[in-house]
This record gives structure tokens, sequence and C-alpha cells, in this order.
């Protein structure tokens, strides 16, 4: 028996007993003679109303065993109140409804059948012609809505199944986005400084090489570490923008500015953890690929959103080229993945030879000293 709360069928399935079990009754005392017979009657009747009554309120409480225990003593009641009093076989309806509910297929099949035959036979004593209608309506009725309530299930299962499969696409894009720009991108920034110390050997630059790549092999353990906990490195924004213009200047041996413009203090931390990951990607292209002198990182808190620019004078590309470089392509498109998620604007400006601007605008909501 499921534990959830009974959704829009089921109360309509619910509402449709009760329903018809009144028309049964209406019909009963309208066609009939007030005696004995009919207290009987009524009063089975209402003990079948009771019976369904008591599963209704107990629908997200009732575990398997009690909830076929609760369909039997339902159907056992019904079947009782339909040969006495014919009139009520149209609650087969709902009944055949909750039997597609909790049963197996198989077994909703075989008792759908029984229903169907309850309801044949109920026509057939209620009416003195006997008309072909009375024996193929219900079985066409019966036979159509397990076969559409049936395929309804399997429509339900393949679409969860193609949920799942959404989701799990979605993670793995989501992990390999985190992946590029954390640690994929340290490793690659480590791998430099290590080159270059390796090309100056022997000499104090050397030594601040392996400082370096000390240091960001430090960082990027942590980052890997906080990455497998699903959380971000507790650094205020500026001060980790400040630590990665540090660190791609000495890689690349640009020089490589911040500067901030507005307060960024009450910014939500997955803005300040998008606008990180943005600039971490846009300085990976500067240090690897663009050959700059220059670059310059700037945030800026204007009204209700916070922009990044990040500026290079480097080689620029082709953004329209089908070949990128590798790692380049994925990481732009990165980028605008994560402004998207936050209903940020991105863009890239460039062109061979005239360098390279990757900017992003993020809503942030009230702006600072903005009315509440």
């Amino acid at each position: 028996m499921p534990r959830e709360k009974p959704n829009l069928l089921d109360v309509a399935m619910h509402a449709g007993f009760f329903l018809l079990m009144a028309a049964g009754a209406s019909r009963l005392l309208i066609r009939h003679p007030f005696d004995h017979v009919m207290v009987i009657d009524l009063t089975l009747a209402a003990v079948t109303a009771v019976v369904y009554a008591t599963g209704v309120w107990g629908w997200s409480r009732l575990g398997r065993v009690w909830s076929l225990s609760w369909l039997a003593a339902v159907l056992i009641c019904w079947l009782a109140l339909t040969y006495r009093a014919p009139s009520f076989a149209v609650v087969a309806v709902p009944l055949l409804f909750l039997c597609l509910r909790l049963l197996s297929p198989r077994a909703t099949v075989i008792v759908g059948a029984l229903l169907t035959a309850a309801v044949i036979v109920a026509l057939l004593a209620l009416n003195e012609v006997v008309d072909p209608s009375l024996v193929l309506v219900p079985i066409a009725i019966a036979g159509m809505t397990v076969a559409t309530v049936l395929q309804l299930k399997h429509t339900r299962g393949e679409l969860a199944a193609s949920q799942h499969r959404t989701g799990v696409l979605e993670e793995r894009t989501r992990l390999a986005r985190e992946i590029h720009d954390t640690l994929a991108q340290g490793l690659s920034g480590i791998v430099l400084l290590l080159q270059n110390a390796d090309r100056s050997w022997g000499t104090g630059k050397a030594r601040e090489h392996v400082r370096l790549a000390e240091d960001m092999a430090a960082r990027n353990l942590a980052e890997a570490r906080a990455f497998v906990r699903d959380l971000s490195v507790d650094v205020p924004l500026l001060d980790a923008l400040t630590a990665l213009a540090a660190e791609t200047g000495a890689v690349s041996g640009a020089d490589v500015r911040v500067h901030v413009e507005g307060d960024l203090g009450d910014l939500p931390p997955e803005t300040s953890a998008t606008l990180l990951r943005v600039a971490q990607g846009a300085l990976a292209n500067v240090r690897e690929h663009a050959r700059a002198r220059n670059a310059v990182v700037t945030v800026s808190r204007i009204g209700d959103h916070v922009n990044l620019d990040v500026r290079d004078d480097g080689t620029g590309f082709d953004p329209a080229a089908t070949a990128p470089e590798p790692g380049r392509g994925y990481g732009l498109s990165a980028m605008r993945e994560r402004a998207a998620a936050l209903d940020g604007y991105f863009a890239v400006e460039t062109a061979p030879g005239d360098g390279t601007a990757v900017s992003v605008s993020i809503p942030v909501g009230t702006p600072v000293g903005g009315a509440e």
C-alpha cells in the first residue's frame, strides 16, 4: 500500500465510490417498498461504506498485508450487497480502479474479471429482456479501463526511468564542470610552475616556482576535499580572486590585477562561487593559451546585479572555430552554464590578435542600501 498522501486520482476514486453507493441506495428506496428486506440491504450497504471509509482514513498508514486484507473485505461486502441489490453494481467502477491501485497487473486482471462477471449478472437481473449489450458493455468498459490504467502505469515507469537517466547525465555534467574548474585547472597550473622551475633549475627563481607550486597544490587539495564533501571553500571572494590573480601571474608572467567596485560583502554563496569559477576559467585561458602581458579582473556591484569582467591583451581566438584548443571550448561552455544556472548573462568578446574579454552578470536582488 503506498504510504504517500492520496493524490487527485485517489480523491476522485473515493468520492466516486461514495456517490455511486448513494445512487444505488436512492434507486433502492425509489424502486422498492420499505420493509425488512430493504432494511437488511441498506444495513449491508452501510457496512460496505464503513469498511471502505476505514481504509480511506488509513490510506497512508496501512501496510501491504493490511491494505490487501481491507481490499478483500470491501470486495466481499460489495459482492454480497450486489447479489441482494443489483442496483449497487455500478460501484464496480471505482472498485476496479482500487484494484489497479493496489494489486499487480495479473491480479488486477483476475479480480477485474470477477467484478465484470458480477456486474453482468446484476444487469441481467435488473432487466427483464436479455440484451447482448448487458454482457458486452461491461466487458468493453472493464477491458478499456484496465488497459488504459496499465498503459499509464507503464508510461509513468518509463518517464521515471527517463528522469533518472536525465538526472544522472546532469550530475555527470556538473561533476565534469567542477573537476574542470577546480582540480584540472589547478593541476595544470602546478605542471606549468614545475616546468618553469625545471628550466631555471639551480636559481632562486626555480625555488620560487617550486614554492608557488607547493602552495597551489595545497589549495587544490583543499578544494578537492571540499568538492568531495560537496562544500565550498570558505574564502572571501576578493581574497580568492587576489590569490588566483597572483598564481596566474606567477605561472604566465603576465601582470594580473584585481579591481573591485561596490560592496561585495552580502553576495549569496552560490553567486560568489559562480563568479570565482568563471574567473578561474577565464584566467586559466590567460595562463595556458593567451600569452598575454596584462590581464585585469574587475568585479562590480551595480544596482541589483553583480558583474565580473576578465580582460587580457593576449592572442585572442576565433570563438566560431569548429576545433578550439583542448580544454578551452569546454571551459567557456562551463562558464556559460554556471551563469545560466543563476539566470545570469555570459558573453565573450575576442578575435585573433585582439585579446579576450569574458563577462558575466548575475542578478542578486535588492541593491546594497536599497529599500527593503
